[in-house]
């Protein structure tokens, strides 16, 4: 844990108690009669706003290595003049720690304004490949469902019991997108089409078939039969009307309740964190494995409780429309516990699936909006070092 600041007088308290609102002042958030937070607004730029601050200490923290892997890993982008868009050939590849495939993961997810984060629990993670012009699509990654999400669990029809047995059929996309210039061409729809297919479904069966919980100590048996997501910016344009042949890719089920922790920063969750610590507070250290993934939602809470405050300010408010994808036949029926064997029947493989997206979005696109071929490889660096000035030594050698 990092060295905290001891906080251990009324008049300590009193400070971290005023950065806290001078923190959600700055954010434009003001505070509703029930004591609640109100944010700004509810439109994208609002979400983008909000994530702006998560999003720079990001960037800053990791500057020495953008600028590490900047020059080589950019070699793996497209330039849009580059691009015959009638040959992409979407290819999936499964990403392993401490690879360059790994870096390369890590570079892309730079580049979006709403930070992704690192996943808790089991994590498997995809480079979306185009193996025609061998430039980078874009990325996606699974993770552990959060416990509760009651869109989620009211779609399915789970109590609490059920739910604890079969979560772990489940995953949850916490990031997708495509990288410039496939982005320009509805390529995160390409990407979102891929989750729901043959390949992904072996990818985990090969790595969680065998599975023992950490904290029960029983196989698991895994299988995964859906895959659910939530939108970054409210209502989502990648998820709503992903239909191909007919059929919903991923269907809406409702909303978050705007409860979360992206409107604490780094610095100020640390702050709270290191107050628990000194007031001999269990939540302070409660993020061992098996604990989920609501630790700093736990601790924000429990901090603003100790401090006077309402605990209600951990409610940002900005809800997230929440998807389901089934890639079983039954999937409802496994995770309701009324069926034992999963049905793959008519999954989909990757390259069907993304011939369909390319004909359905891409090809279309890059017809109705050609600007994608002004897009240069080198923006790509130019467009993560807009706020913090990072690729020094991209620039230092005059490719910005």
């Amino acid at each position: 844990m990092k060295s905290a600041a001891i906080i251990t007088i009324p008049g300590e308290e009193a400070r971290l108690r005023r950065r806290v609102r001078n923190h959600f002042k700055q954010l434009g958030f003001t505070k509703g009669p029930d004591g609640a937070l109100v944010p700004p607004g509810l439109d994208k730029q609002t979400y983008r706003d909000m994530h702006a601050h998560q999003r720079e200490s990001k960037l800053v923290a990791n500057k020495e290595w953008i600028d590490h892997h900047a020059n080589k890993l950019i070699l793996h982008f497209a330039s849009g003049s580059d691009l015959n868009v009638e040959k992409i050939r979407p290819r999936l590849e499964v990403v392993y720690a401490n690879t360059w495939q790994s870096d390369l993961f890590r570079l892309a997810t730079y580049y979006w304004r709403i930070p992704i984060s690192e996943g808790y629990g089991r994590r498997m993670r995809f480079l979306v490949w185009d193996d025609f012009h061998e430039k980078l699509i874009g990325i996606f990654a699974l993770g552990d469902a959060v416990f509760n999400l009651k869109a989620r669990d009211e779609f399915i029809g789970w109590d609490h019991h059920r739910r604890a047995r079969a979560l772990v059929n489940l995953m949850d996309a916490y990031a997708l997108g495509a990288v410039p210039p496939y982005n320009m061409l509805l390529g995160g729809k390409l990407i979102a089409g891929l989750i729901q297919t043959r390949e992904v479904a072996n990818a985990f069966e090969t790595k969680y078939r065998d599975s023992v919980g950490i904290i029960s100590g029983e196989r698991k048996n895994a299988k995964l039969v859906a895959v659910t997501t939530t939108s970054a910016l409210g209502r989502s344009s990648i998820y709503n009307r992903l239909r191909i042949g007919g059929e919903s890719i991923f269907q809406s089920i409702g909303y978050s309740c705007g409860w979360g922790h992206f409107h604490i920063s780094d610095a100020l969750f640390e702050d709270l964190r290191n107050y628990l610590e000194t007031i001999g507070d269990v939540y302070a250290g409660s993020h061992a494995y098996g604990q989920g993934p609501n630790f700093r939602l736990r601790v924000v809470k429990k901090a603003f409780a100790s401090l006077g405050m309402n605990p209600d300010l951990a409610r940002h408010g900005l809800a997230r429309e929440v998807f389901f994808s089934p890639l079983a036949t039954n999937a409802l029926q496994v995770l309701r516990g009324e069926h034992t064997q999963v049905r793959y029947k008519g999954l989909p493989t990757v390259e069907d699936r993304g011939n369909a997206a390319l004909a359905r979005w891409v090809i279309p696109r890059s017809v109705r909006m050609p600007g994608f071929r002004n897009w240069q490889q080198q923006d790509f660096l130019q467009g993560i070092a807009s706020e913090s000035d990072l690729c020094t030594t991209w620039c230092a050698n005059k490719a910005c």
